[in-house]
C-alpha cells in the first residue's frame, strides 16, 4: 500500500488511527498494540500476502535469538555466538532474496557458465527490517536493549510508518515510547504537527518527484545519445527527484507515526546544502549513516586507527552502502565515488587552506549529483553516455533565439535548435528546476517546519491548500524510489 495513495490517505489511516486510540480509550492498550501489528501487516501484505510468512518468520527468529543473547548476558561466548549466528541469519535471507541473482550472473559472467536465475521477486522493505533487527540484536548483546514481550517486538518491527523504507530505528528510542500513558490519548498537538509533516512529504512527492520522473525515464532509458544541456538537465531532474522522492516519504513517515504520538528520527537534513562530502551524509539518510557509525564504523576502529587505515574502512562502508542500496555494480560504483570523495576530503583537511563556503558548496553539490547517475543507471553504458553529455561530446545545441548572436560558434560544432528535444522538455523545464531548487535549497526543513508550528487560521489553511492540491494530484503518482530497496 502506498502512503500516496486515496486507500491510505481516506481508509486505512483513519481507521488505524480512531480503533487505536479506542482502544486505548476503554483500557485495553495490550489490544491496542496488537491492532497495530495486525494493522501494519496487512499494509505490508497488501501488494502480496506471500511477504507476510517471510515477515513474521525474520520476527521469529529474531525475536528468540534476542532472548538467547538477553538469557547468556554472563556467558560472554554463548552470547557473542547467538549474536553471530542471529546477525548471519539475517544476511543470509537479505542474501537470497536480494542478491542470489546478482550472485549468479556475474558466476556466469567470469565462469562463462549458463547457470539459470532464479527470479526472485525482492520483498518489499527488506532491506530496512533487516538492519532494524540486526541493529536490535547488537543492542541486545551490549545491554541497552531487551524485549520481554513478543508483541511488542512484533510492534516494533512492523509498525507501518517505518516498515517499508525506514528510517531505520532503534528498540530505545521507539518502544518507550508506546507505554507512556500521555501517549496513549489523542494528542491535537501531534496531530496538527504530523498532518502538516505528512501533506509536506505528499507535495514533495506528488508535485515535485513525479512531475520530474517523465524526463528522468526517457533520457536514461529511452535515449541512445543526450546533448550537453539535455545530459546535464536530466540528471538534475533525478537529483531533485530522488532527493524529493525519499524526504517526501520520510515526512510522510513521520507525520503518519506523530499522528500516534510515536516520534520516529529525522532522517534528512537539507542535504543539498552540504559544503563538504562528509557534511552531506550527516544530512543524508541519517539513520542508515548512523548504523553504519555504530555497527560497521566504529566496529573497525572508528577514528583511532591509523590514516591509511581509516582511509581503508571508509571505502569498505562506501562499498557496503552501495552494495546494500541494490544489487547491481552501478550501485557499487556510485558508493565508491563517495568513498573517494570523502577519502579525497579528509586529505583535503590536511592542506592549510580552504575553499570559500559557495565554492565548497558547489563542488560538494556537483560530486552529489553526478553521483546520482551512477545511482540511477541500469547500465555502466548509460553512465558513459551521461558523461559524454555532460563533456559535450555527443553534442552541444543552444536554444535557437541566441542563433544571430552566437552564430559564430557554429565553426566549433555548436548547434542551434531545440535544447532538449531527446527527453521531451523545452525552457520551461528549466523554469521547474529552478522553482524546485527554492524549497529543496532555501527553506526549513519539514521538521523544523513542524516543531515550530503554532495553531493559527492562516497555517491551517496553508496546510489545506497544500493537502487538497496534492490529494487531487494522486492519480499521477508512481511508487517511491526506495520501495525497491
Amino acid at each position: 500500500m502506498l502512503f500516496n495513495s486515496y486507500l491510505f490517505i481516506l481508509v486505512f489511516l483513519p481507521i488505524s488511527f480512531f480503533v487505536y486510540f479506542g482502544l486505548n480509550k476503554i483500557k485495553l492498550s495490550i489490544a491496542a498494540k496488537a491492532w497495530l501489528v495486525l494493522a501494519s501487516l496487512f499494509f505490508y501484505g497488501y501488494w502480496n500476502l506471500v511477504y507476510i510468512p517471510l515477515i513474521v518468520g525474520s520476527i521469529l527468529f529474531n525475536y528468540a535469538a534476542g532472548t538467547l543473547i538477553t538469557r547468556k548476558k554472563d556467558r560472554p561466548a554463548h552470547k557473542r555466538a547467538y549474536l553471530v549466528g542471529g546477525i548471519a541469519g539475517n544476511l543470509i535471507l537479505l542474501g537470497y532474496f536480494k542478491y542470489m541473482d546478482f550472485f549468479i550472473s556475474n558466476i556466469n559472467l567470469i565462469a562463462s557458465s549458463n547457470i539459470p536465475l532464479l527470479h526472485i521477486v525482492l520483498p518489499l522493505g527488506i532491506s530496512f527490517f533487516t538492519f532494524t533487527q540486526i541493529a536490535y540484536l547488537v543492542d541486545t548483546a551490549r545491554g541497552i536493549a531487551r524485549e520481554y514481550s513478543f508483541l511488542n517486538y512484533a510492534l516494533f518491527v512492523t509498525f507501518f510508518p517505518h516498515l517499508l523504507a525506514g528510517p531505520i530505528i532503534h528498540h530505545k528510542e521507539m518502544m518507550p515510547q508506546f507505554d507512556r500513558l500521555r501517549n496513549k490519548i489523542i494528542t491535537h498537538k501531534h496531530i496538527a504537527q504530523g498532518l502538516t509533516l505528512f501533506f509536506i512529504g505528499l507535495f514533495k512527492k506528488v508535485v515535485i518527484a513525479d512531475t520530474l520522473v517523465p524526463y528522468v525515464n526517457i533520457g536514461f532509458d529511452h535515449t541512445a545519445s543526450l546533448t550537453f544541456i539535455e545530459s546535464w538537465v536530466t540528471s538534475l531532474c533525478y537529483t531533485f527527484q530522488l532527493y524529493a522522492d525519499f524526504s517526501g516519504y520520510t515526512d510522510m513517515a513521520l507525520g503518519s507515526s506523530l499522528l500516534f504520538n510515536i516520534k520516529l528520527p529525522v532522517n534528512f537534513n537539507n542535504p543539498y546544502r552540504a559544503v563538504d562530502i562528509q557534511d552531506f551524509w550527516r544530512r543524508w539518510h541519517i539513520t542508515l549513516g548512523r548504523f553504519m557509525r555504530d555497527y560497521l564504523y566504529i566496529p573497525l576502529g572508528g577514528s583511532k586507527v591509523s590514516e591509511p587505515r581509516l582511509l581503508f574502512n571508509a571505502f569498505i562502508i562506501a562499498f557496503i552502502v552501495g552494495i546494500w542500496h541494490g544489487a547491481g555494480w552501478t550501485f557499487v560504483a556510485w558508493g565508491l565515488l563517495h568513498g573517494m570523495g570523502l577519502v579525497i576530503y579528509r586529505l583535503w583537511l590536511k592542506q592549510p587552506w580552504r575553499l570559500p563556503n559557495f565554492f565548497a558548496w558547489f563542488f560538494t553539490f556537483n560530486l552529489v549529483h553526478i553521483g546520482a547517475v551512477f545511482f540511477r543507471a541500469k547500465t555502466f553504458t548509460d553512465i558513459v553516455k551521461f558523461v559524454k553529455g555532460m563533456c559535450g561530446l555527443s553534442g552541444i545545441i543552444l536554444p535557437e533565439a541566441l542563433a544571430p548572436h552566437l552564430s559564430v560558434l557554429k565553426q566549433y560544432g555548436i548547434g542551434f535548435g531545440r535544447t532538449m528535444a531527446a527527453i521531451g522538455g523545452d525552457e520551461k523545464l528549466i523554469f521547474k528546476l529552478a522553482l524546485f531548487s527554492i524549497p529543496l535549497l532555501f527553506f526549513p526543513t519539514s521538521n523544523e517546519i513542524a516543531d515550530k508550528l503554532k495553531p493559527a487560521w492562516g497555517i491551517a489553511i496553508i496546510v489545506s491548500l497544500i493537502a487538497i492540491y496534492a490529494i487531487f494530484n494522486l492519480q499521477n503518482a508512481t511508487e517511491f524510489i526506495y520501495f525497491n530497496f
